[in-house]
């Protein structure tokens, strides 16, 4: 490229067309100089002009990328390039279709230094995401396979492309810019000899697509959470302990926050006037108090529009002692979640038995999963939770010491890079001299996000002081975990190796 010379990204125009065609000519020296007839181009403009894209160097067009919008289950992945193009009509073209499909793109070889295909390639993905289309649908020549097809079926060569074994400079390039090849076209080009007149459908996804517009209840991509530090301490009665967590509710929702997270075992301060049973008899009177606690917390998720995870709470069922958390819906619905994994401690002061489910549940601010503080520890439940799409993990917890707090801390913090999600831990602090096995805690209530660009330098989105009452209130955004999905500097849930381990839920309640 010579000093001083001007690039330019815009829409094609009619009036570029001899430029368009000395490029083309250029490109496609080794198909014997082919071009595009003027006519064909401006049916293009007119059909749809946003769709037909140009570099020029100092006003001059050298690369361009063509497009039409299609109904693409009209034609199915089996089809071939007269078809997709209605014999060069473009009477294919739907403005109300879901498939923006590229139908030619090319760089005059003197510039192909530049990068300008990847101009090219950016705005087709940006024009897909402003048109809410599904993907982007394009069928790819294999210029170097001639060279190979003797060796090599199609599958094979590709294969061999996608490992840098063989160089094909076209689906090296698509392969680059996050197309992946839907399958193998035969026949798709007419006089693509280079090709074999095979080609790659190749597609890329639009992650911002939504299937129907919605002026109400739109899906939520910034989700502010609310974090309840709770301070120990002991209450008169069932009552007194409920004016307090509905301050905190009142207070968060007040922010207008779409979850409020309790800590585990919150509510054990009613469990000081039972301290004379015993730590097994007293922890089944405290159970009494959940299904009371439960109503009480629906009747706030609703009056209080938020969303609420009730920390954990001792529950009897079928004479067994597990340790429950609920999700307490704003639409007046509400799930529950069993701890798995009771610590040695509960189970030896108390008795306590784990859960047997994991499911992960769909709120109206995407999908989440509660692990109850042990849990955490254990990665194979946050990997499968990730497994069914879950969002945002919370992780209500009671820690006495602080390496107890820093395990459930750096395991959190683990499930959120491992599993690309954010996870949001709530604890107690302070001191409950009089209630056995609940006599200190130490705890700091936290976000943590994945490492990547996007997020914060130390994946932390927002921290408690340590060991002091308060509330945390952050923002969550869920586009940046699809961004992260697709496009992270590393991609540990696509990256997995299934063809060498696999991880399966056993038993399900």
């Amino acid at each position: 490229m010579k000093p001083n010379q001007k690039i330019e990204l815009r829409n094609l125009k009619l009036e570029d067309y001899l430029d368009l065609k000395n490029a083309s000519i250029e490109a496609y020296s080794g198909m014997g100089g082919d071009f595009w007839r003027e006519d064909a181009i401006k049916i293009l403009l007119d059909k749809f002009p946003e769709g037909q894209l140009c570099v020029t160097v100092d006003g001059k067009v050298v690369a361009s990328a063509l497009s039409i919008i299609v109904d693409y289950k009209k034609f199915g992945d089996n089809h071939n390039y007269l078809q997709i193009t209605g014999n060069y009509t473009f009477n294919t073209h739907d403005p109300d279709g879901d498939v923006l499909y590229g139908i030619e793109m090319f760089v005059h070889p003197q510039y192909r230094g530049l990068r300008l295909g990847r101009r090219l390639y950016d705005a087709r993905k940006e024009l897909c995401e402003n048109l809410n289309l599904r993907s982007i649908i394009a069928g790819g020549r294999i210029p170097n396979y001639e060279q190979y097809a003797n060796l090599l079926t199609p599958r094979q060569y590709i294969e061999k492309v996608k490992m840098k074994e063989i160089f094909d400079p076209t689906l090296a390039f698509q392969l680059s810019n996050d197309f992946h090849v839907r399958k193998v076209l035969r026949n798709y080009l007419p006089g693509d000899t280079q090709s074999k007149e095979f080609a790659t459908l190749l597609e890329w996804n639009n992650i911002y697509f939504q299937k129907e517009e919605r002026l109400i209840n739109t899906p939520k991509t910034t989700v502010r959470l609310g974090l309840v530090q709770w301070q120990m301490r002991l209450f008169d009665n069932f009552e007194e302990l409920m004016k307090q967590a509905e301050y905190f509710i009142d207070a968060v929702s007040g922010y207008q926050a779409d979850f409020i997270l309790f800590p585990e075992f919150f509510n054990a301060p009613l469990m000081a006037d039972f301290d004379y049973l015993g730590e097994a008899k007293a922890i089944r009177e405290l159970a009494k108090f959940t299904e009371p606690i439960r109503q009480k917390f629906v009747e706030f998720a609703m009056s209080y529009n938020i969303n609420i995870i009730s920390g954990s709470m001792p529950h009897i069922e079928d004479d067994k002692l597990l340790n429950i958390s609920y999700l307490c819906r704003r639409d007046g619905t509400w799930e529950y979640y069993h701890k798995i994994h009771p610590t040695p401690s509960e189970v030896k002061s108390w008795g306590m038995s784990g859960g047997n489910r994991l499911v992960a549940f769909d709120t109206d601010c995407g999908r989440i999963g509660i692990l109850i503080c042990y849990d955490v520890e254990f990665p194979e439940l946050g990997r499968l939770y990730a497994k069914q799409g879950v969002q945002i993990l919370f992780v209500p917890f009671l820690t006495d010491t602080q390496n107890g707090y820093n395990r459930v801390r750096r395991c959190a913090q683990a499930r959120a890079i491992e599993n690309e999600c954010y996870v949001a831990i709530a604890g107690c602090v302070g001191n409950l001299p009089q209630v056995n096995n609940m006599d200190i805690q130490y705890g700091q209530s936290a976000i943590f996000t994945p490492s990547d660009f996007a997020f914060p330098t130390d994946a932390i989105g927002a921290e408690a002081t340590p060991n002091t009452e308060m509330i945390l209130i952050a923002d969550v955004n869920l586009e940046l975990l699809k961004e992260l999905h697709e496009y992270g500097t590393v991609q540990n849930l696509k990256d997995r190796r299934s063809d060498l381990y696999s991880l399966i839920f056993r038993k399900q309640e």
